[in-house]
């Protein structure tokens, strides 16, 4: 099964890193977010990816191009320019790069992706975010439900840190906590290839216009993830994700 990603929009909340690069390439811990996404479908089995492209496309397309060379050492033929790389190993993935327009909305994105991947059910997401998810079990709860779309609805993190009172007392301070009010979208979808006739032209949007259509008619099921899940909207979250994976605690990282 192919998963998609959206990693096109401008990323204009986080302005201090997106002006330089694309949302997607903003590096946590040294890697590119992307790459933390991407390894958490690999590590699972699911290792060929489509990714929409839009803002800033070409430095996504110069990262997997040059990928296997930095990877690796080298030796370089500078009379020639040939080069041979000295150790073997690394990412098994196929890395569909498609242009899908500066200023197309997602909507557009995910009828163009859709278009690519053909009559088969894929997966989807978004390119600045993370989660502790277990694919297969949302894969198998796809199925079940027998719907259009699933999506993992999640708990959005808390706006504020907390205080723990006892008897008057602060005994403990904590930091935004992960689980705050409600369910939201949290990405991670599988969506069959019907989707397509709820879907618009390239000003469509996924989330606003396809998904409310496809809810009306009861064709989108939720997968209820109680585990950690973490957008990238701001630079808080970056530094938030970026001490996680420091630390040694993504919860995230289920690959060696």
């Amino acid at each position: 099964m192919k998963v998609a990603i959206l990693a096109g929009g401008l990323g204009t909340r986080l302005s201090e890193e997106t002006t330089l690069k694309p949302k997607p390439m903003v590096e946590i811990g040294g890697k590119p977010m992307l790459w933390h996404i991407m390894n958490i479908y690999a590590a699972q089995g699911f290792r060929e990816f489509v990714i929409a492209l839009g803002y800033k496309g070409e430095m996504i397309k110069d990262y997997f191009l040059n990928y296997h060379f930095h990877a690796h050492s080298l030796t370089v033929k500078l009379s020639n320019g040939e080069s041979i790389t000295h150790d073997s190993g690394g990412e098994d993935w196929t890395v569909h790069l498609l242009d899908t327009g500066f200023d197309t909305q997602t909507g557009g994105r995910v009828k163009r992706l859709a278009e690519f991947i053909g009559n088969e059910p894929f997966m989807l997401t978004y390119g600045d975010g993370v989660a502790d998810i277990n694919l297969h079990s949302l894969l198998d709860f796809h199925k079940e439900q027998g719907r259009l779309v699933t999506v993992t609805a999640v708990r959005p993190p808390a706006r504020f840190g907390q205080m723990v009172i006892e008897k008057g007392r602060v005994v403990q301070f904590r930091e935004k906590p992960q689980i705050g009010e409600g369910w939201i979208n949290g990405g991670f979808f599988v969506l069959q290839p019907g989707i397509l006739r709820y879907m618009g032209g390239d000003q469509s949007s996924w989330e606003y216009e396809a998904l409310e259509k496809l809810a009306d008619e009861g064709q989108v099921a939720a997968y209820q993830l109680e585990t950690f899940w973490q957008c990238m909207d701001a630079m808080r979250d970056v530094l938030l994700l970026d001490k996680l994976w420091a630390e040694g605690k993504a919860p995230w990282k289920k690959w060696k």
